[in-house]
């Protein structure tokens, strides 16, 4: 009976210490989707960062719902316009080298939110820039976040988007 008594101590201890240690070095990132606004500002946040800063992809991907999809639009060299449909895993992979050399932030410039019940579809104009220092974007555009609020934090769903053209220029009803 005292060797089991001592087993299960020390397993307690044991599974004590581990979960400590684990808690000490996990981020908790739940004020970050507390609030539908709070998650943009995470999103738009957690990929901006000057030339040679590494991004919190730990929080990044901790925004979105498993299986979520990032969908650029793009027109290829042939004028059509393509989707490429990617994971957050996908986004970080084809990203991440880029980001760090050149420095990028992006900026909510205005939002348009609809929501039905515990879904929503935000209109999010962005500008884009290589410091935080820059005064003009290179690029603007306007994503397309599909979220749900599970009723105990916010998920990003989708993210679908693309920039503004010379052809196809921001409405006016999507900007400051």
């Amino acid at each position: 009976m005292k060797n089991l008594l001592l087993v299960l101590a020390i397993s307690f201890i044991s599974i004590t210490s581990h979960s400590q240690e684990k808690n000490e070095s996990e981020k908790d990132y739940s004020k970050n989707v507390s609030t539908l606004n709070n998650t943009i500002e995470s999103l738009y946040h957690v990929i901006s960062g000057e030339k040679g800063a590494e991004r919190d992809w730990a929080l990044f991907k901790f925004l979105f719902k498993p299986n979520a999809k990032l969908i650029p639009s793009w027109k290829n060299k042939e004028g059509i316009y393509e989707i490429r449909y990617m994971k957050p895993d996908d986004y970080i992979k084809n990203s991440e080298k880029w980001l760090i050399e050149n420095g990028f932030f992006e900026k909510e410039i205005h939002r348009k939110v609809d929501t039905f019940g515990k879904i929503s579809q935000v209109f999010s104009t962005y500008e884009s820039f290589y410091s935080e220092a820059d005064e003009k974007p290179f690029m603007r555009g306007i994503n397309s976040i599909q979220l749900l609020n599970d009723g105990e934090r916010w998920w990003i769903v989708n993210i679908y988007w693309t920039q503004e053209t010379e052809r196809y220029p921001i409405p006016k009803e999507f900007l400051r």
